[in-house]
């Protein structure tokens, strides 16, 4: 029997029996857009992040897209971000005109340069959005050093990190936005797309429900343009059962990343990954490795025909991206975001992983990189 990647039947059997009745209730009352379910998952998630609000919307990327709303952000401004990571931080931007200014990442922690980021400061530049990949925060206390001297808005894609930390903060609460996302596959997912905006502004958080609902306050009367970005109530409710274990899914994962790190600590060519010395949580919302030598498809591909879940994410940076065309990259402008592209490969994590199965993962990775 194979292993997967992710395994959310597991995770579904846990909450069953708690979760049927409520949405029954759900159900029973046709009330499914916003409401009181909203409203208190709002109250519990943003108090897990830390943040006074909490805005839930209809996805991760629909967070991105209504801070960005929230700030004005349009033609002829610029937003810094990672040129490695999903499409959806540097969608967002395109979407509403503005332009995405990609920078380099780190090559241990993946995430984005801090270093490199004040060279790419214009006149034009209104907003750095930081992304918090594969559960670890991003140096939140530089970036927010730079914005402050720049007076930039700094938006974080936290989509990847709930409950990370950096230097004790969590993901989310140290920028003007935190954005999440709830997608199924995510550390807190719910049965479909879903999101939520938090943020510590009392304003921010009135504009950002007013601009979820079609800019609508009080019904019919529009003094923005919003759109509808509403998150519905079912979805509420499979976020309210899973909160109150999401701590202890986190702990078993890492664990899980730590027998990994100690099973691998003799194969060479393999890097584990590491935690950066602000990272205070990390919650591996994805455990990726590197594989050298040019071995990673090799491996890839080797995993998959033994059964073995594992996963290639961002094959093509998003500078090199056929949609970004026009913005002018080329290949070797950001030579640390093209070669983890080229090596880097995901195995599960999730938290109901057995030994027996992390070893079965090793011992063909192992295999793999020796032959």
């Amino acid at each position: 029997m194979g292993i997967p990647l992710l395994d959310l039947k597991q995770q579904y059997l846990s909450i069953q029996a708690e979760l049927l009745p409520q949405l029954e209730e759900i159900c029973a009352s046709q009330q499914f857009i916003l409401g009181p379910k909203v409203e208190a998952i709002e109250e519990q998630i943003a108090a897990y992040c830390q943040c006074k609000f909490g805005c839930g919307v209809s996805s991760g990327s629909d967070a991105l897209q209504i801070a960005l709303m929230a700030e004005k952000i349009g033609p002829g401004d610029e937003v810094i971000t990672t040129a490695y990571t999903f499409f959806a931080t540097a969608g967002a931007v395109c979407r509403y005109g503005a332009t995405p200014v990609f920078v380099d990442i780190d090559p241990v922690t993946f995430n984005i340069d801090v270093t490199k980021i004040e060279e790419k400061i214009t006149p034009r530049t209104k907003a750095i959005i930081p992304v918090h990949l594969y559960g670890q925060c991003a140096d939140m206390k530089a970036i927010m050093d730079i914005a402050k001297r720049h007076g930039l808005f700094v938006i974080e894609d936290a989509c990847q990190a709930i409950g990370a930390e950096c230097n004790g903060l969590r993901a989310g609460s140290m920028g003007d936005y935190g954005c999440l996302s709830f997608f199924p596959s995510k550390n807190l997912g719910c049965f479909g797309d879903g999101g939520m905006v938090v943020c510590q502004d009392a304003a921010k958080a009135e504009r950002l429900k007013i601009l979820r609902n079609h800019g609508m306050a009080p019904q019919y009367h529009h003094h923005l343009i919003g759109s509808n970005f509403r998150l519905d109530a079912l979805q509420a409710v499979v976020l309210l059962a899973k909160l109150p274990k999401l701590d202890d899914w986190t702990v078993a994962r890492q664990k899980n990343a730590a027998d990994y790190a100690a099973m691998f600590a003799d194969v060479e060519g393999v890097t584990v990954p590491r935690a950066a010395s602000y990272a205070t949580r990390h919650v591996f919302n994805q455990y990726i490795i590197r594989i050298g030598s040019g071995l990673r498809d090799k491996v890839w591909s080797g995993l998959k025909e033994r059964g073995i879940g594992c996963a290639v994410y961002y094959p093509i940076p998003l500078h090199l991206q056929e949609c970004f065309k026009e913005l002018g990259y080329k290949e070797g402008d950001f030579p640390e975001s093209e070669k983890a592209a080229n090596e880097t490969l995901a195995i599960p994590i999730f938290p109901e992983l057995t030994m027996d199965q992390k070893e079965q993962v090793v011992k063909a990775i192992k295999e793999l990189v020796t032959k």
